[in-house]
């Protein structure tokens, strides 16, 4: 294509200055031809387009290659070929050319089929507080020194583009529910609508056209922030586009370099102070006159009012083995000993286990995302300990135990007496009667006075034992006494005399 400089110069030569086509064609030596069509034409930029592509190796094949292209097309998406696979094929018939050759007849025959056209879209518009996008990505960090991959939940405003991000080690349902949970406490509130994809964890059942049957435990926490779930077209990512886009963007600004964090609540708290700076920093694309963080405060008072937190668990029944331990997702964690031989219903938080029996809490403990691991919580098996009391030394949930202030020391007293063991069990056994600060107050009352044995300590606990009140019985007024009696101690002497006189 001939520079439109050059075809700036042959006009000016010709229409301004008068010169002839020859003299032209000496001064700037370029084709006659050339000169006659640029003056004839009045064109001001000259394209040369070949007529005909000449393929001197790929000439020959491109009947193989139009066969494997047709083969191709007609499989399955999952099971269809890259361009690099059928050139690999088409070498492996006798193709001697290169890859680019094959790959511009592939595109150049997809333009021609109309497969590749560039998909069209209709620009969205929301109003304040009627929608948010929810997705998933997955990032890699570096958590406590070892390299981690975690999932993160994006929310986004429709209308202000607030967005907000979380880590999670899974993208569990009590991990929607949290991220939900933690996302209207930032807004302040939720939207009318909430835009999702077909996740397994939101939605059970995919209907023709629209409609979705919704998991029931996500439907009533829809439900507790007055939203309604709006589910997309399976594989239609630009539903919910937003969303989408700000997955790649959050990616490049707050996971590269990768993040190096010593714990979750870390790194969240760093993730959500840098979406209220990526806020504060970026205009509105619609508006670009405010920011982000403008339109966001600006929207807040079109928010639905939060409800405050929805009991997002995730539920499932287990057995309770002997040793009282209940499995979980691969772990163990412990239970109180009256819980054993009776069905239990585990409640998963995304931080938190809480395990259930006849509706009374029967273990609580801070959730583990390691696998084989077990967490015991000792006080669950001080009952058991009245029976077998030697297992206070080589019991597994007393191991590293660190009993709190004068109750530890006493332990420590008592691990050098024959029967320390024994009295150590029957004062952790006060504990669940008396609490832990009574139990300690009185051991702490016998360490100061030079003693440590379980029946000082228990002694001190039963007179600090307060007795019941009397209860107060409120006299009528029939019976109340109109005259008060008077002391008279005369009387009595009056009644020795007589007794004397009887005498």
């Amino acid at each position: 294509m001939m520079c439109v400089e050059t075809v700036a110069r042959i006009r000016r030569a010709h229409f301004v200055q008068g010169h002839s086509i020859g003299r032209i064609v000496r001064d700037l030596k370029v084709s006659r031809n050339t000169v006659r069509r640029i003056v004839r034409s009045g064109a001001t930029e000259v394209e040369y387009r070949r007529a005909m592509q000449p393929r001197p190796k790929l000439g020959s094949w491109t009947g193989p290659l139009d066969r494997l292209l047709s083969e191709n097309a007609s499989k399955a998406a999952r099971e269809r070929l890259t361009l690099v696979r059928l050139f690999e094929a088409l070498r492996g018939e006798g193709y001697c050319g290169g890859y680019d050759a094959v790959r511009r007849y592939a595109r150049a025959q997809q333009r021609v089929q109309g497969g590749s056209q560039t998909a069209a879209f209709v620009p969205l518009s929301f109003a304040p507080g009627e929608a948010y996008q929810f997705d998933w990505s997955q990032e890699i960090v570096v958590l406590d020194g070892v390299t981690t991959t975690v999932k993160v939940a994006h929310v986004r405003l429709c209308h202000s583009r607030m967005p907000f991000v979380r880590a999670y080690p899974r993208e569990t349902q009590e991990m929607v529910f949290d991220a939900h949970e933690r996302a209207f406490a930032f807004f302040r509130g939720a939207c009318t609508r909430g835009i999702y994809d077909n996740m397994k964890t939101a939605v059970e059942t995919v209907f023709i056209g629209r409609d979705r049957l919704f998991n029931r435990r996500f439907a009533r926490m829809c439900s507790h922030y007055l939203v309604e779930p709006v589910a997309c077209t399976p594989a239609a990512g630009w539903e919910k586009g937003q969303v989408e886009n700000q997955v790649g963007v959050l990616r490049e600004r707050l996971f590269k370099p990768r993040l190096r964090f010593k714990t979750y609540a870390e790194m969240n708290a760093w993730l959500l102070d840098q979406c209220v700076v990526h806020a504060r920093a970026h205009a509105h694309p619609e508006d670009r006159t405010q920011t982000v963080w403008q339109m966001f405060e600006a929207e807040r008072a079109h928010l639905v009012a939060y409800a405050g937190p929805f009991d997002g668990f995730h539920a499932l029944p287990a057995a309770v083995s002997k040793t009282c331990l209940v499995r979980f997702d691969n772990n163990k964690y412990s239970v109180a000993a009256a819980a054993v031989g009776r069905p239990v219903e585990v409640h998963a938080y995304a931080e938190r286990i809480v395990i259930r029996q006849d509706g009374h809490i029967v273990g609580e403990h801070v959730r583990c995302f390691r696998r084989g691991r077990t967490v015991y919580d000792p006080w669950h098996y001080v009952p058991v300990l009245a029976r077998k009391p030697g297992a206070l030394r080589n019991g597994a949930p007393f191991q590293s135990w660190v009993l709190p202030g004068a109750l530890g020391r006493v332990r420590q007293k008592l691990a050098g007496v024959d029967d320390g063991d024994r009295q150590m069990v029957d004062i952790l056994n006060a504990v669940l009667s008396d609490g832990l600060v009574t139990v300690e107050a009185a051991c702490a009352d016998a360490l100061a006075g030079g003693v440590f044995s379980s029946d000082v300590i228990l002694n001190t606990l039963a007179r600090r034992r307060q007795p019941p009140a009397p209860v107060s019985i409120i006299t009528p007024d029939a019976l109340a006494l109109r005259h008060a009696p008077l002391a008279d101690c005369a009387r009595y002497d009056q009644l020795r005399s007589l007794a004397h006189g009887a005498d």
